[in-house]
Protein backbone atom coordinates (compact mmCIF):
# COMPACT_ATOMS: atom_id res chain seq x y z
CA UNK A 1 0.00 0.00 0.00
CA UNK A 2 1.04 3.55 -0.68
CA UNK A 3 -0.09 5.13 2.71
CA UNK A 4 1.89 5.41 5.83
CA UNK A 5 0.94 2.29 7.31
CA UNK A 6 2.27 3.71 11.20
CA UNK A 7 -0.11 6.83 10.63
CA UNK A 8 -2.96 3.96 9.68
CA UNK A 9 -2.37 1.58 12.80
CA UNK A 10 -2.66 5.44 14.99
CA UNK A 11 -5.93 5.56 13.30
CA UNK A 12 -7.13 1.83 12.88
CA UNK A 13 -6.49 1.28 16.56
CA UNK A 14 -7.37 4.82 18.37
CA UNK A 15 -7.54 6.03 21.48
CA UNK A 16 -8.97 3.23 24.31
CA UNK A 17 -10.50 6.50 26.15
CA UNK A 18 -11.83 7.81 23.67
CA UNK A 19 -13.32 5.11 22.15
CA UNK A 20 -14.85 4.81 26.16
CA UNK A 21 -16.00 8.26 25.84
CA UNK A 22 -17.60 7.98 22.47
CA UNK A 23 -19.71 4.75 23.93
CA UNK A 24 -20.86 7.40 26.33
CA UNK A 25 -21.80 9.62 24.53
CA UNK A 26 -24.10 6.93 22.43
CA UNK A 27 -25.48 5.69 25.75
CA UNK A 28 -26.46 9.17 26.76
CA UNK A 29 -28.34 9.67 23.79
CA UNK A 30 -30.00 6.21 24.30
CA UNK A 31 -30.69 6.34 28.04
CA UNK A 32 -30.19 9.90 29.51
CA UNK A 33 -27.01 11.86 30.39
CA UNK A 34 -27.97 11.49 33.98
CA UNK A 35 -27.84 7.49 34.05
CA UNK A 36 -24.21 7.42 32.65
CA UNK A 37 -21.35 7.68 34.43
CA UNK A 38 -18.41 8.57 32.41
CA UNK A 39 -14.93 8.72 34.39
CA UNK A 40 -13.29 8.34 30.86
CA UNK A 41 -11.83 11.80 29.95
CA UNK A 42 -10.02 14.55 31.31
CA UNK A 43 -12.24 17.13 30.16
CA UNK A 44 -12.56 19.88 33.41
CA UNK A 45 -16.04 20.04 34.10
CA UNK A 46 -15.20 23.55 36.20
CA UNK A 47 -15.93 26.56 34.04
CA UNK A 48 -12.88 28.97 32.95
CA UNK A 49 -12.53 31.45 34.89
CA UNK A 50 -14.46 34.87 35.01
CA UNK A 51 -11.00 36.54 33.98
CA UNK A 52 -10.74 34.47 30.86
CA UNK A 53 -14.35 35.33 29.28
CA UNK A 54 -13.64 39.15 30.25
CA UNK A 55 -10.28 38.85 28.32
CA UNK A 56 -11.98 37.38 25.66
CA UNK A 57 -14.40 40.09 25.26
CA UNK A 58 -11.66 42.55 25.64
CA UNK A 59 -9.72 41.67 22.77
CA UNK A 60 -12.85 40.71 20.56
CA UNK A 61 -12.74 44.67 20.28
CA UNK A 62 -9.29 44.42 18.68
CA UNK A 63 -9.13 45.22 14.81
CA UNK A 64 -9.77 41.90 13.09
CA UNK A 65 -6.52 41.94 11.47
CA UNK A 66 -4.36 42.19 14.83
CA UNK A 67 -6.95 39.85 16.72
CA UNK A 68 -6.67 37.18 13.90
CA UNK A 69 -3.57 37.54 12.23
CA UNK A 70 -0.64 35.58 12.26
CA UNK A 71 1.49 35.67 15.30
CA UNK A 72 5.28 35.40 15.90
CA UNK A 73 6.29 31.48 14.73
CA UNK A 74 7.04 31.39 18.17
CA UNK A 75 4.24 33.21 19.93
CA UNK A 76 3.83 37.01 20.48
CA UNK A 77 6.63 38.32 22.14
CA UNK A 78 4.34 40.08 25.09
CA UNK A 79 2.80 36.67 26.14
CA UNK A 80 5.80 35.22 26.03
CA UNK A 81 7.13 37.78 28.57
CA UNK A 82 3.88 37.21 30.67
CA UNK A 83 5.16 33.74 31.23
CA UNK A 84 8.31 34.33 31.83
CA UNK A 85 8.11 36.63 34.48
CA UNK A 86 5.07 34.79 35.82
CA UNK A 87 7.89 31.71 36.10
CA UNK A 88 10.27 34.00 38.03
CA UNK A 89 8.33 35.45 40.63
CA UNK A 90 7.35 31.60 41.29
CA UNK A 91 10.13 30.24 41.03
CA UNK A 92 13.13 32.58 41.73
CA UNK A 93 14.35 32.05 38.37
CA UNK A 94 15.42 34.92 35.38
CA UNK A 95 13.91 33.27 32.07
CA UNK A 96 13.28 35.66 29.18
CA UNK A 97 11.25 35.87 26.67
CA UNK A 98 13.48 34.05 24.12
CA UNK A 99 13.71 30.61 26.32
CA UNK A 100 9.56 30.17 26.20
CA UNK A 101 7.51 28.93 22.41
CA UNK A 102 4.07 29.14 22.16
CA UNK A 103 2.40 25.74 21.35
CA UNK A 104 -1.08 24.26 20.71
CA UNK A 105 -1.08 22.89 24.14
CA UNK A 106 0.49 20.34 26.02
CA UNK A 107 0.30 17.66 22.69
CA UNK A 108 2.38 19.71 20.63
CA UNK A 109 5.04 20.86 23.48
CA UNK A 110 5.97 17.19 23.90
CA UNK A 111 5.94 16.53 20.26
CA UNK A 112 7.78 19.57 19.96
CA UNK A 113 10.53 18.42 22.26
CA UNK A 114 10.66 15.13 21.31
CA UNK A 115 11.10 15.98 17.62
CA UNK A 116 13.63 18.57 18.94
CA UNK A 117 15.45 16.18 21.15
CA UNK A 118 15.81 12.63 19.75
CA UNK A 119 17.30 10.96 16.63
CA UNK A 120 15.75 7.40 14.74
CA UNK A 121 17.06 4.60 17.15
CA UNK A 122 16.95 6.72 20.33
CA UNK A 123 15.30 5.51 23.61
CA UNK A 124 12.93 7.23 25.60
CA UNK A 125 11.90 6.01 28.82
CA UNK A 126 8.28 6.64 30.18
CA UNK A 127 7.17 5.85 34.07
CA UNK A 128 4.49 3.38 33.77
CA UNK A 129 1.41 3.66 34.61
CA UNK A 130 1.86 6.57 31.75
CA UNK A 131 -0.33 8.99 29.49
CA UNK A 132 -0.82 6.59 26.32
CA UNK A 133 -0.29 9.14 23.85
CA UNK A 134 3.56 9.34 24.93
CA UNK A 135 4.18 6.36 22.86
CA UNK A 136 2.47 7.71 19.45
CA UNK A 137 4.44 10.68 19.92
CA UNK A 138 7.82 9.17 20.61
CA UNK A 139 7.75 6.66 18.20
CA UNK A 140 6.22 9.04 15.88
CA UNK A 141 9.87 10.89 16.03
CA UNK A 142 11.63 7.84 15.48
CA UNK A 143 12.16 6.88 18.63
CA UNK A 144 11.85 3.45 20.65
CA UNK A 145 9.07 4.00 24.07
CA UNK A 146 10.87 2.16 27.40
CA UNK A 147 8.77 1.41 30.28
CA UNK A 148 9.51 1.51 33.43
CA UNK A 149 7.36 1.01 35.88
CA UNK A 150 7.18 3.14 39.69
CA UNK A 151 7.59 2.23 42.57
CA UNK A 152 4.57 -0.05 42.93
CA UNK A 153 4.12 0.67 46.81
CA UNK A 154 4.46 3.99 46.06
CA UNK A 155 3.51 4.83 42.84
CA UNK A 156 6.68 7.77 42.81
CA UNK A 157 9.69 6.90 40.64
CA UNK A 158 11.98 3.75 40.91
CA UNK A 159 15.53 5.45 40.57
CA UNK A 160 17.25 2.41 40.79
CA UNK A 161 14.98 1.19 38.12
CA UNK A 162 15.68 4.03 35.42
CA UNK A 163 19.34 3.61 36.43
CA UNK A 164 19.34 -0.10 34.97
CA UNK A 165 17.31 1.23 32.02
CA UNK A 166 19.40 4.09 30.75
CA UNK A 167 21.79 3.15 28.00
CA UNK A 168 23.88 4.50 25.37
CA UNK A 169 20.39 4.76 23.03
CA UNK A 170 18.40 6.42 26.30
CA UNK A 171 18.02 10.71 24.67
CA UNK A 172 15.16 11.65 27.19
CA UNK A 173 12.91 10.78 30.29
CA UNK A 174 9.43 11.96 30.58
CA UNK A 175 8.45 12.95 33.82
CA UNK A 176 4.63 13.92 34.52
CA UNK A 177 4.11 15.42 38.01
CA UNK A 178 1.46 15.60 38.90
CA UNK A 179 0.58 12.51 37.10
CA UNK A 180 -1.76 11.22 34.97
CA UNK A 181 -2.99 8.51 35.83
CA UNK A 182 -2.61 8.41 38.95
CA UNK A 183 -2.53 11.86 40.85
CA UNK A 184 1.17 11.06 42.37
CA UNK A 185 3.25 14.33 42.97
CA UNK A 186 6.97 12.93 42.78
CA UNK A 187 8.74 14.79 45.74
CA UNK A 188 11.64 16.71 45.72
CA UNK A 189 13.83 14.00 47.43
CA UNK A 190 12.29 11.32 44.80
CA UNK A 191 13.36 13.61 41.80
CA UNK A 192 16.67 14.64 43.27
CA UNK A 193 17.54 10.59 43.83
CA UNK A 194 16.31 10.64 39.81
CA UNK A 195 18.43 13.53 39.12
CA UNK A 196 21.60 11.37 40.75
CA UNK A 197 21.01 8.26 38.71
CA UNK A 198 20.78 10.50 35.56
CA UNK A 199 23.94 12.29 36.14
CA UNK A 200 25.45 9.40 36.93
CA UNK A 201 24.30 7.32 33.66
CA UNK A 202 25.75 10.32 32.01
CA UNK A 203 29.05 10.21 33.32
CA UNK A 204 29.56 6.50 32.66
CA UNK A 205 28.00 6.26 29.17
CA UNK A 206 29.77 9.75 27.89
CA UNK A 207 25.76 10.53 26.72
CA UNK A 208 23.68 13.04 27.57
CA UNK A 209 19.77 12.03 28.68
CA UNK A 210 17.07 15.12 29.00
CA UNK A 211 14.02 15.41 31.03
CA UNK A 212 10.76 16.33 29.77
CA UNK A 213 8.79 17.95 32.28
CA UNK A 214 5.03 17.27 31.78
CA UNK A 215 3.55 20.13 33.66
CA UNK A 216 -0.76 20.34 32.76
CA UNK A 217 -1.55 19.65 36.21
CA UNK A 218 0.65 21.52 37.81
CA UNK A 219 -2.06 23.92 39.35
CA UNK A 220 -4.26 21.42 41.16
CA UNK A 221 -2.94 19.83 44.04
CA UNK A 222 -4.54 18.84 47.17
CA UNK A 223 -1.58 20.46 49.41
CA UNK A 224 1.19 18.44 47.76
CA UNK A 225 4.25 20.94 47.01
CA UNK A 226 5.17 20.06 42.99
CA UNK A 227 9.33 20.74 42.93
CA UNK A 228 10.40 22.73 39.95
CA UNK A 229 12.50 20.12 37.86
CA UNK A 230 14.67 22.64 36.23
CA UNK A 231 16.31 22.89 40.11
CA UNK A 232 16.73 19.51 40.21
CA UNK A 233 18.28 18.45 37.00
CA UNK A 234 19.93 21.41 34.68
CA UNK A 235 19.22 19.23 31.49
CA UNK A 236 15.28 19.56 31.61
CA UNK A 237 12.81 21.29 28.93
CA UNK A 238 9.39 21.71 30.76
CA UNK A 239 6.16 21.63 28.48
CA UNK A 240 2.69 23.43 29.78
CA UNK A 241 -0.61 23.57 28.90
CA UNK A 242 -3.72 25.82 30.14
CA UNK A 243 -6.31 23.19 29.40
CA UNK A 244 -6.84 22.18 32.97
CA UNK A 245 -5.44 25.30 34.92
CA UNK A 246 -7.76 27.58 33.12
CA UNK A 247 -10.51 24.69 31.52
CA UNK A 248 -9.66 25.30 28.37
CA UNK A 249 -8.65 21.89 27.15
CA UNK A 250 -10.51 22.93 23.44
CA UNK A 251 -8.54 26.64 22.83
CA UNK A 252 -5.29 24.26 22.34
CA UNK A 253 -2.96 26.80 23.94
CA UNK A 254 0.19 25.57 26.23
CA UNK A 255 4.49 26.36 26.01
CA UNK A 256 7.42 24.74 25.94
CA UNK A 257 10.34 26.29 28.24
CA UNK A 258 13.99 25.72 27.65
CA UNK A 259 15.38 26.91 30.66
CA UNK A 260 18.90 28.91 30.92
CA UNK A 261 20.21 26.68 33.29
CA UNK A 262 19.57 23.88 30.45
CA UNK A 263 24.13 23.54 29.58
CA UNK A 264 22.19 22.53 25.98
CA UNK A 265 20.27 25.97 25.90
CA UNK A 266 21.99 27.85 23.00
CA UNK A 267 21.30 24.19 20.62
CA UNK A 268 17.66 23.64 21.90
CA UNK A 269 16.40 26.99 21.39
CA UNK A 270 16.65 26.79 17.19
CA UNK A 271 16.17 23.08 17.69
CA UNK A 272 12.65 23.61 19.45
CA UNK A 273 11.76 26.58 17.07
CA UNK A 274 12.26 24.02 14.05
CA UNK A 275 10.75 21.40 15.69
CA UNK A 276 7.79 23.63 15.35
CA UNK A 277 8.02 24.57 12.19
CA UNK A 278 8.79 20.86 10.94
CA UNK A 279 5.40 19.65 12.54
CA UNK A 280 3.66 22.86 11.90
CA UNK A 281 3.38 23.79 14.87
CA UNK A 282 3.98 27.34 14.80
CA UNK A 283 1.80 30.52 15.53
CA UNK A 284 -0.32 28.97 18.10
CA UNK A 285 -4.23 30.54 18.72
CA UNK A 286 -3.65 34.30 18.30
CA UNK A 287 -6.86 35.37 20.76
CA UNK A 288 -5.83 32.62 23.24
CA UNK A 289 -2.14 34.01 23.32
CA UNK A 290 -3.39 36.72 24.16
CA UNK A 291 -5.81 35.38 27.42
CA UNK A 292 -3.07 34.01 28.36
CA UNK A 293 -0.69 36.90 28.85
CA UNK A 294 -4.32 38.19 30.40
CA UNK A 295 -4.78 35.18 32.71
CA UNK A 296 -1.35 34.29 33.81
CA UNK A 297 -1.64 34.30 37.37
CA UNK A 298 -5.20 33.58 37.95
CA UNK A 299 -5.61 30.65 40.07
CA UNK A 300 -7.56 27.13 39.25
CA UNK A 301 -10.31 26.26 40.80
CA UNK A 302 -8.89 23.50 42.80
CA UNK A 303 -11.62 23.37 45.61
CA UNK A 304 -14.60 22.23 43.40
CA UNK A 305 -11.92 19.22 42.59
CA UNK A 306 -10.93 18.80 45.79
CA UNK A 307 -15.07 18.52 46.67
CA UNK A 308 -15.28 15.63 44.11
CA UNK A 309 -12.61 13.73 45.32
CA UNK A 310 -13.23 13.76 48.86
CA UNK A 311 -16.89 12.40 47.16
CA UNK A 312 -15.16 9.75 44.94
CA UNK A 313 -12.70 8.44 47.86
CA UNK A 314 -14.94 8.95 50.89
CA UNK A 315 -17.79 6.63 48.63
CA UNK A 316 -15.58 3.97 47.41
CA UNK A 317 -14.33 3.49 50.76
CA UNK A 318 -17.47 2.63 52.16
CA UNK A 319 -17.61 0.38 49.62
CA UNK A 320 -14.22 -1.16 49.91
CA UNK A 321 -12.61 -0.57 46.72
CA UNK A 322 -8.91 0.06 47.43
CA UNK A 323 -7.08 3.20 45.21
CA UNK A 324 -3.89 5.18 45.34
CA UNK A 325 -4.15 8.93 47.25
CA UNK A 326 -3.99 11.56 44.64
CA UNK A 327 -2.06 14.23 45.62
CA UNK A 328 -2.75 15.88 42.57
CA UNK A 329 -4.43 16.34 38.99
CA UNK A 330 -8.11 15.18 39.06
CA UNK A 331 -7.86 10.98 38.88
CA UNK A 332 -8.52 8.25 40.68
CA UNK A 333 -6.56 5.41 40.36
CA UNK A 334 -8.43 2.49 41.64
CA UNK A 335 -7.49 -1.24 41.92
CA UNK A 336 -9.86 -3.30 39.98
CA UNK A 337 -11.61 -6.09 41.58
CA UNK A 338 -9.96 -8.87 39.33
CA UNK A 339 -6.65 -9.18 37.89
CA UNK A 340 -7.69 -8.29 34.71
CA UNK A 341 -8.61 -4.51 34.55
CA UNK A 342 -10.41 -4.77 30.63
CA UNK A 343 -12.70 -7.84 32.13
CA UNK A 344 -13.66 -5.59 35.41
CA UNK A 345 -14.44 -2.37 33.04
CA UNK A 346 -16.94 -4.59 30.89
CA UNK A 347 -18.78 -4.99 34.41
CA UNK A 348 -18.87 -1.93 35.25
CA UNK A 349 -19.65 -1.09 31.92
CA UNK A 350 -22.77 -3.32 32.09
CA UNK A 351 -23.63 -0.68 35.35
CA UNK A 352 -22.98 1.80 32.96
CA UNK A 353 -19.72 3.08 34.72
CA UNK A 354 -17.06 3.98 32.67
CA UNK A 355 -13.81 4.33 33.65
CA UNK A 356 -10.52 3.55 32.01
CA UNK A 357 -9.03 0.14 31.87
CA UNK A 358 -5.25 0.08 33.12
CA UNK A 359 -3.88 -1.56 30.17
CA UNK A 360 -3.50 1.34 27.80
CA UNK A 361 -1.74 3.23 30.08
CA UNK A 362 0.86 0.20 30.41
CA UNK A 363 0.23 -1.59 33.63
CA UNK A 364 -2.66 -4.52 34.80
CA UNK A 365 -5.22 -4.81 37.44
CA UNK A 366 -6.29 -1.06 37.71
CA UNK A 367 -9.05 1.73 36.02
CA UNK A 368 -8.88 5.35 36.10
CA UNK A 369 -11.56 7.49 37.26
CA UNK A 370 -11.56 10.45 36.39
CA UNK A 371 -13.25 13.29 38.52
CA UNK A 372 -13.43 16.28 36.73
CA UNK A 373 -17.17 15.24 36.17
CA UNK A 374 -19.86 17.21 37.66
CA UNK A 375 -20.81 16.69 41.68
CA UNK A 376 -23.65 15.19 40.68
CA UNK A 377 -22.08 12.51 38.63
CA UNK A 378 -19.93 11.39 41.15
CA UNK A 379 -22.77 11.07 44.42
CA UNK A 380 -25.29 10.11 41.64
CA UNK A 381 -23.02 6.85 40.63
CA UNK A 382 -22.52 5.51 44.08
CA UNK A 383 -24.82 2.79 43.71
CA UNK A 384 -23.73 1.77 40.57
CA UNK A 385 -20.04 1.03 42.00
CA UNK A 386 -21.88 -0.69 44.80
CA UNK A 387 -24.05 -2.88 42.93
CA UNK A 388 -20.54 -3.66 40.58
CA UNK A 389 -19.11 -4.47 44.21
CA UNK A 390 -22.05 -6.70 44.71
CA UNK A 391 -20.95 -8.54 41.29
CA UNK A 392 -17.92 -9.69 42.63
CA UNK A 393 -18.97 -10.60 46.38
CA UNK A 394 -21.20 -13.37 45.46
Amino acid sequence: MSINQQSYAYGAQKSSIREIAAYGARRKAQIGAQNVFDFSLGNPSVPAPEEVRESIQRNLSLPPTELHGYTPAAGYPATRKAVADSLNRRFGTSYGTDELYMTCGAAASINIVLNAVVNPGDEVIVISPYFPEYRVWIESAGATCVEVPADPATFQIDPDAIGRAVGDRTKALIVNSPNNPVGSVYSLQNLEDLAAVLRDREAALGTSVYLIADEPYREITYGAEVPWVPDVYDRTLVCYSYSKSLSLPGERIGWVLVPTTNPDHDELLPAVAGSGRKLGFVCAPSLFQRVVADCVDVPSNVEAYASNREALTSGLSRLGYEYIEPQGAFYLWVKALEPDAKAFFLKAREQELLPVPSDSFGCTGWVRVGYCVSHETIVGSMPAWERLAGEYAR
